[in-house]
């Protein structure tokens, strides 16, 4: 919009942005079976609509993570080379100008990212990552002009993809964020191709693991390009709005929660254009209703979604996914808490108990080791379908197979039980230590052990057993572990000297359901072979 104040000519843009979609398409929980009240990118589409109605000029952009994070991405759509993405029509439609590369969008291949640039209609941007010889990946940056106005929009994708998906970018090297956007920034000037620049990062402003180098910080971004006008972050899921020197800042929360917003007022009729004003907002979408229209376009992804995952027109009579897998004898979960801590990882249950013996069946390996993923995950008692499999294991993890030493079991073991805070004399309760997440917080399964929190961090695994005798330090093991741990904790963290030597053909998922399969009913049963001493 252009509009005329004294003497100068002034153009308003409007950058609406999204982050960590996770293919919430429709605003639903498919693993729940219900309906939201607050996020889905139906929601975003009526106040995208809303604003271009008014008038405004609008740019709208996505900084990532929105092919990933459901059973209607990750279960279905992400498996069909052969039929347009949902998520990639949902974008079209709704007139997106550009999209940054997350680290989810890597979770499955170079081939899936392959497949959806091919059916998006507008840029897909990564200016940090490049195949070895040095061929970008994707574009680094896209031009957007409005009223002759020349927008760069820098995409930088998250340069620790390699810590979660090692295997799968093997081809790839990724670069620094800060440093990348620095020289492309500095390229753009030079050549006058560009009046604002906007960067998307997907990132949170802080350090994630390159805290001396500041690979992967937002924040360093505005130190080295202080020229900046608009940053986008993501990635953790938090709110972000700030301000750093002369650019505004902003992140949403994830599956469509929030939208932020940019305004910038342009001069237009002085020497070339230039940013008058800008400011950031954060719109919650909890206040919008969704747009029929979008629904109308998703709705037959939405419909198989909801009979896949057994929930709203499962056929409880048929082979298919969504059908019956099983029953519960019981529920699985107790409910009980200790300062906030679940019962779920202070003790060994039946949750636990479960998902470790459909890792050893299926790898055949000695020790398997697995996170409570989500503090209320349970089977209850009755029926079984995907969604309740999902409730327990929402990640579409594979299954790694790699041998370690005793001494190298326990290092791991030692870093997973630095979960807990170290017992104090008056304590009353086991706390949890907020800087290692529970998600990082591991049980095994194969051994007996003890977890002495009167220790401090790292001397805290005690009386270890491998088939009723002490665990060596030289004895070697098969350890079962999803991809996602052993890459971003036992390979980045140099815990283990080995490399994988097997790797599942299925998902832990689809190993669970499985496992359901051929059991029928199932009974909660706990090993029982692990405890917290050291307290009271």
């Amino acid at each position: 919009m252009t509009i005329q104040a004294g003497s100068s000519k002034l153009l308003n843009i409007v950058m609406i942005a999204t982050s960590d979609l996770h293919g919430n398409l429709w605003g639903y929980r498919y693993e729940d079976g219900h309906e939201t009240t607050n996020d889905g990118m139906a929601r975003v589409a009526a106040y995208v609509r809303e604003v271009r109605d008014s008038g405004a000029e609008v740019i709208l952009m996505d900084n990532g993570d929105v092919f990933q994070g459901n059973m209607l991405t990750d279960d279905i759509y992400n498996k069909r080379p052969d039929s347009i993405h949902p998520v990639s029509a949902a974008l079209n439609a709704m007139g997106y100008a550009a999209m940054t590369l997350g680290n989810h969008e890597f979770n499955f291949g170079l081939g899936l990212i392959e497949k959806f640039r091919q059916e998006l209609e507008f840029p897909v941007l990564a200016a940090n990552a490049a195949y070895h010889s040095g061929e970008r990946f994707a574009e680094p940056y896209t031009l957007i002009e409005i009223q002759g106005v020349r927008i760069a929009v820098i995409g930088l994708t998250n340069p620790n993809i390699p810590r979660w998906d090692a295997g799968k970018v093997d081809a790839l090297h990724f670069g620094p964020m800060a440093e990348t956007a620095q020289q492309i920034t500095a390229s753009l000037r030079a050549e006058g191709k560009a009046d604002i620049i906007v960067i998307s990062a997907h990132a949170g402003m802080v350090a994630e693991f390159d805290e001396e180098g500041g690979s992967d910080s937002a924040e360093r971004i505005t130190k080295l390009v202080p020229e900046a006008d608009v940053l986008l972050v993501g990635h953790m899921h938090i709110t972000v709005k700030e301000r750093i020197g002369d650019t505004v800042i902003g992140g949403p929360r994830d599956r469509g929660r929030e939208v932020v917003r940019f305004d910038l007022t342009v001069q237009l009729d002085g020497a070339r254009p230039r940013v008058v004003n800008k400011e950031v907002s954060i719109v919650d979408m909890a206040g919008w209703e969704p747009d029929p229209e979008f629904r109308k376009l998703v709705a037959e992804a939405h419909e198989e979604t909801m009979t896949f995952s057994g929930q709203g027109g499962g056929d409880s009579s048929s082979e298919a996914a969504g059908s019956i897998l099983g029953y519960a004898a019981a529920d699985f979960q107790p409910q009980a808490e200790t300062g906030g801590i679940p019962a779920g990882r202070l003790r060994d249950t039946a949750v636990i108990t479960l998902i470790q013996k459909a890792m050893l069946q299926a790898s055949g390996a000695d020790v398997a080791a697995t996170s409570l993923f989500a503090d209320t995950a349970d089977l209850k008692q009755g029926p079984l379908t995907y969604a309740d499999v999902y409730r327990i294991y929402p990640f579409d993890n594979v299954l790694y197979v790699v041998t370690v030493t005793g001494q190298e079991l326990r290092a791991y073991m030692e870093v997973s039980a630095t979960h807990f805070n170290q017992w104090q004399p008056g304590d009353r309760e086991i706390t949890a230590n907020p800087e290692v997440p529970s998600y990082l917080y591991d049980m095994f399964a194969g051994i007996d052990y003890q977890i002495d929190l009167s220790q401090p961090a790292g001397h805290r695994i005690i009386n270890v057993l491998y088939q009723g005798q002490p665990l060596a330090d030289t004895q070697q093991l098969q350890l079962a572990v999803n991809n996602y741990r052993y890459s971003s904790l036992l390979k980045a963290s140099k815990l283990v000297s080995r490399s994988k030597h097997w790797e599942s053909s299925c998902s832990v998922r689809d190993m669970l359901v499985s496992y359901i399969k051929e059991q029928g009913t199932l009974s909660p049963k706990v090993d029982n072979n692990w405890s917290i001493v050291g307290i009271g």
